[in-house]
């Protein structure tokens, strides 16, 4: 699980906006540009190369 503090201050690399984990904490979804980050190990992997590309209806609510 990622840690709490770490979460406030995540960011989508593209568009700056806050990214929210889903229940087990293994993606990061960016409601604004509609992709998810993987979280491998704990270690966000924030990287836009690395964004997959989700259908808002996939997205975690916040």
């Amino acid at each position: 699980m990622l840690d709490p503090k770490l979460l406030e201050i995540l960011a989508c690399p593209v568009c700056r906006n806050t990214v929210v984990p889903d229940d087990d904490h293994s993606w990061l979804y960016c409601h604004t540009c509609s992709v998810r980050y993987r979280v491998d190990g704990d270690i966000p992997i924030m990287l836009p190369d690395e964004a997959e590309k989700v259908a808002p209806t996939d997205q975690v609510k916040e």
